[in-house]
């Protein structure tokens, strides 16, 4: 019997060759939203090191959703040409290619992280934020916009139109992206949406808009093809978006053609999160069991029985890694010799097999 790591995963007309997924990861290496060679490189050699699934980095479907100026983007058809270039290489390693699309909200118009990772200046090229209310992430970054009806129906029609652009550059398998205080989990928090319309107070009404954008991109993003959600399954913060949310919104999305929810937590507010190995994971178990849905667990998950234990004991679907990519681009290949699973290794690599 091979693995629970290493058996494939059927999602809709999309075959995972194993369970190991690379985690959208923020680069920072972009100029005006173009991914170039470090991004083929980078994702490149995680195809080639035998991930079953790779999500590129969060993707801004605007220029004022970019976390940073140095952000990637899917904003304009220009971007296509070499997002294709990417795609084609990962596809030819037998490895599916997926992409998270973004808007960073209240949290966008930063430096990037080795740049200082403040508030950009005037001088910087600073925007204008936004968000449901107009409460800063921290007291020190800018107040953002509250939004109004018009922008909320213009952001619904980027991830859409974004969704539309990543189906032409090759992707596979989109990914929401409603974690970490990012536009779309900023308005699923009551400690960060206090708008009085439609789209805040109950809960009914702070999940509208992620559903409507789960609808938007639907009509452009293939029956056949998955679309993940990534939350923040709780804000770790009293008075804040909790588990219980997560499952019931969880129930909710996957009525609406959703396919996977991607468990991560935290990032919406200030709080003490209890960081350390698989500290996630029991979100993933809980919204898989409790609503049926395909489930990612995320979150330090940095060995071989790690995440070995997570799927042979249905903890979760798949396991997203993500600093553990960065220090071993071919934890898959490592990993099959560990469980004494035989995998298929690059040709030009079989004499080092």
């Amino acid at each position: 019997m091979k693995a629970s790591l290493f058996q494939p995963l059927i999602i809709r007309s999309i075959t995972l060759k194993n369970r190991i997924a690379v985690s959208p990861m923020c680069q920072y290496s972009a100029v005006d939203g173009f991914a170039n060679d470090w991004h083929l490189v980078h994702l490149g050699s995680r195809a080639v090191g035998g991930a079953g699934l790779i999500i590129m980095e969060a993707s801004a479907v605007s220029p004022e959703g970019r976390i940073t100026p140095d952000d990637i983007g899917i904003w304009k058809d220009e971007h296509i040409p070499f997002l294709q270039r990417i795609t084609s290489f990962i596809t030819s390693q037998g490895t599916v290619p997926g992409i998270q699309l973004a808007h960073a909200g209240r949290k966008a118009s930063h430096q990037s992280p080795w740049k200082g990772a403040q508030p950009l200046a005037k001088e910087e090229g600073a925007w204008q934020t936004i968000a449901p209310s107009a409460i800063p992430f921290k007291d020190t970054d800018p107040l953002p916009e509250a939004m109004s009806k018009n922008s909320i129906i213009k952001l619904i029609s980027d991830f859409k139109s974004a969704a539309a652009r990543a189906l032409q550059a090759g992707f596979k398998v989109v990914e929401i992206h409603a974690a970490h205080g990012y536009l779309l989990n900023s308005f699923l928090s009551p400690l960060s949406n206090r708008s009085t319309d439609e789209y805040g107070g109950a809960f009914e009404n702070r999940t509208r808009l992620l559903i409507e954008v789960v609808h938007a991109v639907r009509t452009v993003w293939p029956h056949d093809y998955p679309l993940f959600v990534r939350i923040s399954a709780t804000d770790w913060a009293d008075g804040g978006w909790t588990i219980d949310d997560s499952v019931v919104l969880s129930a909710v999305l996957k009525n609406i053609n959703v396919d996977l929810i991607d468990c991560s937590s935290g990032g919406n507010v200030a709080a003490k999160i209890p960081v350390g190995p698989l500290y996630q994971t029991a979100f993933a178990e809980r919204i898989k069991k409790e609503t049926g849905i395909l489930t990612g667990a995320v979150g330090m998950i940095n060995t071989t029985d790690e995440a070995e234990s997570i799927i042979s004991n249905e903890r979760a679907d798949i396991v997203l890694l993500a600093r553990q990519f960065l220090r071993d681009p071919y934890f898959p290949l490592h990993a099959a010799k560990n469980l004494g699973v035989d995998v298929d290794w690059p040709n030009q690599y079989l004499r080092a097999k």
